[in-house]
């Protein structure tokens, strides 16, 4: 028995390793697979607002002689917009930037029209223009949890795979680029009547 004892705490050392680099690496995927969800929920929220920016350009369309070009500018941003893309098992700090670019432009767009609404007080009484605008305001709170809560996952995530010992095991899990505001997001918005 003596002689099988060196062989069995070798084997045991080996099983225990082994056991403890697949929960490495399912701890990893567990991480991995909680940022790909919370990305899949700012997609939605902003998915959600760029479909609201479509029944709220209809509504100010039929509810004022309106600027061409406030209308034209905020449909060309929703549509590029809804043209960028990340895979979220592989988002880059590249393809984060260009994304957002694309939210911002929305955005900047869609106050220039909530802006020149004021010109036209009959647009402002209208119930459905309204509620959109709620809708609007509600969604851009759920975009800011959403951005919030994915930002928590890249935390998590990141903390988890650059930390060591886990870090020597999974090279092929990358680090991941936070959500940031947009550049000049910290200067005051000027609005203009």
């Amino acid at each position: 028995m003596r002689k099988f004892l060196p062989w069995i705490v070798i084997g045991g050392v080996v099983v225990l390793l082994l056991f403890y680099y697949m929960n490495v690496k399912n701890s990893a995927l567990r991480y991995n697979q909680a940022v790909g969800k919370e990305w899949g929920n700012v997609e939605t929220a902003y998915q959600r607002r760029n479909d609201l920016i479509g029944n709220l350009v209809n509504t100010v369309k039929g509810a004022a002689d309106f600027e061409k070009s406030t209308l034209t500018a905020v449909i060309e941003a929703r549509a590029k917009a809804t043209s960028v893309t990340i895979d979220p098992s592989n988002i880059t700090p590249e393809q984060m930037s260009q994304f957002q670019q694309a939210q911002t432009g929305v955005t900047s767009s869609l106050s220039r029209l909530l802006v020149s609404v004021e010109q036209y007080p009959q647009l402002k009484a209208n119930e459905n223009f309204l509620k959109l605008q709620d809708e609007l305001a509600s969604t851009e709170n759920q975009i800011l949890t959403a951005r919030t809560r994915f930002n928590e996952s890249v935390q998590a995530y990141n903390g988890y795979v650059l930390a060591m010992p886990q870090s020597m095991f999974l090279g092929s899990y990358p680090e991941k680029p936070y959500f940031k505001s947009a550049e000049g997001a910290d200067k005051p918005v000027e609005v203009k009547f």
